[in-house]
């Protein structure tokens, strides 16, 4: 009896053995960082909100940096801090993809998977991207546009980098809808940032060149209001779509200012993040990209948008 009892315990212990190596992550809470793009604005606060929900659902230990500055070369350092800390996970929204293949490649070295969140790259060791279809989002803002004028009408595109994965993206895909239902796409400006002076100088020299101008599709929120305030300078009311689904945007389209805009979903992207990295930590397998959608905001809904979002930013 002893030597089968013996035997009995060996082949347990054994059996364990095996399927901790064949999932060694089936027991214990991961260890999951995130890195942001940028601190303290409402967009990546509401990133924030929903990751730190998926901390605690998904049982995660989680961290989230983000470069002080926004600049590519502090999220190059943040990365080799992280590195040394050894997380199971990374998840990571690069400011310029091309410009930390070589840094996350170190992770994928270490057996560390690495998910890409609101900014995709061409990166085949990726373990997925979790955000927005972006061109699809510029779709959507040139139907929703278009639905507004009549064939013909003048729609300007204001945009930041055209190459990037994000803006070039949205840009490309409002040109295509808009060109598809006979909407006469009269300038596209790019290379623009956030920063209202240069949005609103470009607008100025937009409306200067095309005063039949009819609506305007904006790849952030940011350049949507910019645009928005130069437009009511103008005594104009002519519709602007912009990206995020902001506060300041939202309340524009509950107020009457405005008609309707897309959003992507910020929150769910973070939340989708964290589980992705939860499910891989335990072993299972994901999608190669997880689209957290995109909302078209109108009068109808926006309330409900705007008590959402107060709710996280109190």
């Amino acid at each position: 009896m002893k030597t089968r009892s013996t035997l009995l315990i060996a082949s347990v212990i054994v059996i364990a053995l095996i399927s901790f190596i064949s999932n060694p992550f089936a027991e214990g809470k991961p260890t999951v960082t995130v890195l942001l793009k940028e601190q303290r604005t409402e967009y990546w606060d509401v990133v924030i909100a929903g990751a730190e929900k998926g901390f605690r659902d998904f049982g995660v230990n989680g961290n989230v940096l983000a470069p002080a500055n926004a600049t590519t070369e502090e999220q190059i350092e943040l990365l080799e801090r992280i590195l040394d800390d050894d997380p199971d996970v990374l998840i990571v929204s690069p400011i310029h993809p091309d410009s930390l293949i070589i840094p996350l490649e170190r992770f994928i070295v270490k057996d560390i998977p690495v998910l890409l969140l609101d900014t995709d790259a061409s990166w085949e060791n990726k373990t997925t991207y979790v955000g927005t279809d972006n061109f699809d989002l510029g779709r959507r803002a040139g139907s929703l546009i278009g639905s507004q004028l009549q064939p013909g009408d003048k729609v300007a595109i204001i945009t930041g980098d055209e190459d990037s994965p994000v803006a070039g993206d949205r840009m490309r895909g409002a040109e295509v809808r808009l060109k598809e239902i006979g909407i006469n796409v009269a300038a596209i400006i790019t290379q623009l940032s956030n920063e209202p002076e240069q949005v609103k100088e470009v607008m100025e020299t937009i409306l200067e060149a095309h005063p039949d101008l009819k609506g305007v599709v904006a790849t952030t929120d940011g350049m949507a209001l910019s645009a928005l305030h130069v437009i009511q300078d103008h005594g104009l009311t002519i519709p602007v779509t912009g990206a995020d689904g902001l506060t300041e945007m939202v309340e524009l389209i509950e107020s009457g200012a405005l008609s309707g805009t897309v959003a992507q979903n910020p929150y769910d992207m973070g939340y989708l993040s964290v589980e992705a990295a939860a499910k891989v930590y335990r072993g299972e397998t994901i999608d190669q990209n997880i689209d957290s959608g995109v909302d078209i905001i109108v009068k109808g809904n926006a309330k409900q948008r705007l008590d959402f979002l107060r709710s996280l930013l109190k």
